[in-house]
């Protein structure tokens, strides 16, 4: 199973990026699709997630800041960040995850390639 991930690149703080996250259709239909990320030198981490309903989470640091969104007629989730700070620099990876309740990364299913934001103050 792949997940498609695009979008990274290099933005000055304050600026925004869309990243987008395309999944097989019986994955994107029946899985939570998430964002993680990983900072050099840190673990990876919980961004957002949304479920098949479009029920939406985020991780605190970046509530108010990030959207987290799906088109079910292109099987694609995005995640809008604005307002991006040098703190939100890293590898953005695109995750799956089959089992109901707390995204986690440890019940995560299937993963996507990274990829990179750079934020350069």
């Amino acid at each position: 199973v792949q997940l498609q991930a695009s979008g990274g690149g290099l933005v000055r703080t304050g600026g925004s990026l869309r990243l987008s996250c395309t999944a097989p259709g019986e994955i994107f239909s029946n899985y939570a699709m998430a964002w993680f990320r990983q900072a050099p030198g840190k673990e990876r981490e919980f961004v957002a997630t949304i479920n098949w309903k479009g029920t939406s989470y985020y991780e605190d640091s970046v509530k108010g800041r990030f959207t987290i969104s799906r088109d079910n007629a292109k099987d694609t989730i995005y995640l809008r960040m604005n307002r991006l700070t040098t703190e939100d620099t890293a590898v953005y990876y695109c995750a799956a995850q089959k089992m109901g309740g707390l995204v986690h990364l440890s019940y995560i299913d299937y993963w996507g390639r990274g990829t990179l934001v750079t934020v350069s103050s």
